[in-house]
């Protein structure tokens, strides 16, 4: 490459290193078609084979003009320069460049496979670099909090160690890029020496023909044959592209002066040259209407690429005004592309005004960590929030970019770091919960095996109750001693459900009798004979009253045997109150029997109660059928409200008959205590 350079340097302005003779090959540039000396062939002759000849004396006016074209000219000469080096490398334009600011680790890497995956590897350098930048900034923060988390658990920093899936992807991605980038460029190296050789070669030919003393007309074929060489020489490195063609478009040009001798070729190939150079003019300034600014930049290059590359010189007298007209087209668009980043740069400031204001709130949450762990997971769901909102706020001026950036880190660091206080404060709570636990445990397991129902049963519902109200234990005690506590607790509560259900067979064989009752009472049919009939219903009751208790979820067996009894009585001519008092009738047998002044106390205590209850059903009953005085008697509403008023009255009656029954049975029995007494 040191070697291309050199002979490049020697066709340029001869084997010296003079910056005056490098000044002035850039100012020969064919983008600024200067103007040329009016010199003679002669002297052009001479000059062409020791250096290159000097542009003429611009004034400052003129200079400015084409200062202002610099800058877009430079930035479209750049752009070529690379694009030549291989066809593939114009595809960068047309590869999105996404918000990767905005984007997770996770989606930077997908987004980093599709890009090396589908698309050519000289092609999206740029996107690559933005991605891995994004990549590296993001993950170095969420390092920075996974390490002031391990630090606040207690470990110590010189052994903090994290292994991430998505850093480990991305590694494998990137090398991956890496190795083809560099394959590609390995191979592209060679074949780029080689035509840079081969241009340089064209070039001292081209050079040597002003110098040979042969008919014009082969001389002017032999230029043609150089043109076309040089058309199929192929790409050379970007770095050496603007230089060579410079060198390139002089030596040409000179050799146009020298071809004053055959005017007819010169001024035929200078009207087609103008004529092109015209066309593109043309297609530069209908540029300045396209309404998509990236499509037009990206055509103005190729235009340029082709009044470069294409097109040769024109007649001195026109040089300098075809030029100065592609010139203007190129500073229209260079302007709208300045008012574009003007825009863009208004909205950049917007968008930082965003991020100060999360940045901003970030810190607030930050300074009023909460002291209560439901209202810091709130918070720290917010703070995940605002960092989704930063990310999604877009790009801010590239100047404060990197200042933005570590505030926003700085307050997202300053919550972790108050958040893991709370948790370290939090965490010896923990222990201590850990330690009063592990005490219930203790007790847990020495009343699992107790035969002491009556005490246990108590104990272990009150440790279970203390169990619950104790705060959290820290997270890889916490599934283990549960485990220990809850198989305790069930061992102690399942013995005692065996000992219940042994209790509760007699209950099932309670129900297992009534069942049969129920059964012969569905089939008893009357006979005709009331006495009779009421005679067996009794037996009937009296059989269903001997039994026992049953279990509590087949109690609904009563309510069967008694809708049964109901419609029996009814058959008969007896009223729901008779039955009611029939059936009680046996209930006073059995507390007579008992002898027990406390069970009886108990009942008419209950019966009281009912008939308070019956009494205060018909007094609201009755209060609310005056809201309907004025309502007619058919009105569904009031039907109801009398029939619930004479339910209430019958069920009233009854309780007051059950009372009375149960005085009349107290009577007698206190007579019959007397008697005996007396007696005594």
């Amino acid at each position: 490459m040191q070697e291309n350079e050199q002979k490049l340097q020697e066709t340029e302005g001869g084997t010296e290193h003079n910056p005056d003779a490098i000044k002035k090959t850039e100012e020969e540039s064919p983008i600024s078609e200067p103007k040329t000396s009016d010199d003679s062939v002669k002297e052009s002759t001479e000059a062409s084979d020791s250096s290159i000849e000097s542009p003429e004396t611009v004034s400052k006016e003129e200079s400015a003009k084409s200062d202002e074209a610099d800058e877009a000219i430079e930035e479209i000469e750049e752009s070529n320069a690379e694009d030549a080096e291989d066809e593939h490398n114009e595809k960068r334009h047309h590869i999105p460049m996404l918000d990767y600011h905005s984007m997770s680790i996770e989606n930077l890497v997908g987004e980093l496979q599709r890009l090396v995956k589908n698309e050519k590897i000289q092609a999206i350098s740029k996107h690559v670099s933005s991605i891995k930048y994004e990549f590296d900034q993001k993950f170095q923060e969420f390092l920075e909090h996974k390490k002031e988390e391990f630090i606040a658990n207690g470990g110590n920093e010189i052994d903090f160690r994290y292994n991430s899936v998505t850093k480990r992807q991305f590694n494998e991605v990137y090398s991956e890029f890496r190795e083809k980038r560099d394959q590609y460029y390995k191979n592209l190296e060679l074949n780029l020496k080689d035509n840079l050789k081969k241009r340089l070669e064209i070039i001292e030919q081209l050079k040597g023909l002003v110098n040979v003393e042969e008919d014009i007309n082969t001389t002017y074929k032999n230029f043609k044959e150089l043109q076309e060489n040089w058309r199929n020489a192929g790409p050379i490195p970007r770095n050496n592209y603007n230089d060579v063609w410079r060198t390139y478009h002089h030596h040409m040009e000179i050799f146009y002066d020298f071809l004053h001798l055959n005017r007819e070729l010169r001024d035929l190939d200078f009207k087609h040259n103008l004529e092109e150079k015209q066309k593109l003019a043309e297609k530069a300034e209908a540029l300045a209407n396209e309404p998509d600014l990236g499509k037009a930049f990206r055509e103005l290059q190729t235009l340029h690429k082709i009044w470069k590359e294409d097109i040769g010189p024109v007649a001195k007298e026109q040089r300098e005004e075809i030029w100065e007209r592609f010139s203007a087209a190129t500073k229209v668009m260079h302007q709208r592309r300045q008012d574009h980043y003007q825009e863009m740069e208004k909205v950049y400031e917007k968008n930082l005004g965003k991020k100060q204001e999360i940045i901003a709130s970030i810190t607030q949450v930050a300074e009023n960590v909460s002291s209560n762990h439901k209202a810091l997971q709130a918070q720290i769901k917010e703070i995940e929030a605002f960092r989704e909102a930063f990310f999604k706020a877009g790009k801010v001026p590239q100047k404060v970019n990197e200042q933005t950036w570590s505030a926003f880190k700085e307050a997202v660091r300053l919550f972790n770091r108050n958040k893991n206080a709370f948790y370290k404060n939090q965490k010896k709570e923990q222990h201590d919960n850990l330690e009063k636990k592990r005490a219930l445990l203790g007790l847990a397991l020495a009343l699992k095996d107790s035969d002491d129902w009556e005490m246990a049963t108590p104990e272990m519902k009150r440790i279970q109750s203390e169990w619950k109200r104790i705060g959290h234990v820290p997270r890889k005690y916490s599934d283990k001693i549960w485990n220990e506590f809850k198989n305790a607790c069930n061992h102690y509560f399942n013995r005692l459900h065996a000992e219940k259900n042994e209790a509760h067979k007699e209950e099932f064989e309670n129900y297992e009798k009534k069942s049969a009752c129920l059964d012969r009472l569905k089939a008893f049919q009357l006979s005709g004979d009331t006495e009779k009939d009421l005679a067996e219903l009794k037996k009937f009751i009296a059989e269903w009253k001997q039994y026992g208790r049953i279990p509590y979820n087949k109690k609904h067996i009563n309510g069967k045997f008694n809708r049964i009894v109901d419609v029996l009585f009814k058959k008969l001519g007896v009223s729901r109150q008779e039955s009611e008092l029939l059936r009680y009738g046996d209930k006073m047998q059995q507390l007579a029997k008992t002898n027990d002044d406390r069970a009886i106390g108990n009942e008419r205590t209950f019966i009281r109660r009912k008939i308070d209850e019956s009494k205060g059903e018909i007094r609201q009953l009755e209060n609310n059928l005056q809201f309907f005085s004025n309502a007619s008697e058919d009105n569904p509403l009031v039907q109801d409200v009398v029939k619930n008023i004479e339910k209430h009255r019958e069920a009233l009656d009854t309780w007051k008959a059950k009372l009375k029954k149960l005085n009349i049975m107290q009577h007698n029995r206190d007579k019959e205590v007397e008697g005996n007494d007396e007696e005594e």
